[in-house]
């Protein structure tokens, strides 16, 4: 049977992004400053080390030193993450409006599908905003009705690990500590704006990993 430590090295290797939100257990071991050192020499022979985003509230592994073969492979996801950005920014302002709160969605924000669903319905221009955004390539829905586009907007958006059902029986999904680390990309895409996005991926490479 797997320790504990074990499944929390295992999941960070498969690139969780562990908070209290996805799992608690394993975000409670790597509080712990003694847990969290244990880890290390582990990483440490697969290149990698432990990282936190959130100020310390989500966990992730990133590589310990960037050689060719590792520069390669952060480049790209940086640009696939940016790639998705446009989609994501748009779901999220869709949200936010939707539920009429001043407050973005952040990690542990509960999302009533339902409720958000009647309220998109009631708007013709949200139902509009939701239509585009569910045709861009990152959900791929094919479907005409509300229902359909929102259901495929919410099942890819858990498979990519930024929500999470705690309740298969409920329509209802938690924000993860994946968009607290999305915030940050876009933080940093703020911040080299003037940059191309190959210097950007380039310039996050070389800040510490972002990604």
């Amino acid at each position: 049977m797997m320790t504990e430590q074990g499944r929390v090295l295992s999941a960070l290797l498969q690139g969780a992004f562990i908070c209290q939100v996805t799992d608690e257990e394993a975000w409670r071991f790597l509080k712990s400053r003694d847990n969290a050192a244990k880890l290390e020499p582990h990483l440490t022979l697969l290149n990698r080390t432990l990282s936190t985003t959130a100020e310390g509230e989500v966990f992730f592994a990133s590589y310990s030193t960037i050689g060719e073969q590792e520069r390669k492979v952060l480049t790209q996801q940086f640009q696939d993450t940016a790639s998705n950005l446009v989609p994501l920014i748009e779901w999220l302002l869709l949200v936010q409006q939707a539920n009429e709160s001043d407050m973005p969605i952040t990690m542990g924000s509960a999302i009533r599908l339902n409720e958000l669903q009647g309220s998109i319905e009631d708007t013709p221009a949200y139902g509009e905003q939701l239509e585009k955004i569910s045709r861009y390539r990152m959900f791929g829905s094919t479907s005409v009705n509300v229902d359909g586009q929102l259901k495929q907007v919410f099942k890819r958006l858990t498979e990519l690990g930024y929500l999470i059902k705690p309740n298969p029986d409920k329509q209802i999904y938690l924000g993860t500590g994946k968009i607290e680390h999305l915030y940050e990309t876009l933080r940093f895409i703020d911040e080299t704006e003037a940059l191309s996005l190959s210097e950007q991926a380039e310039a996050a490479v070389s800040q510490g990993n972002l990604i």
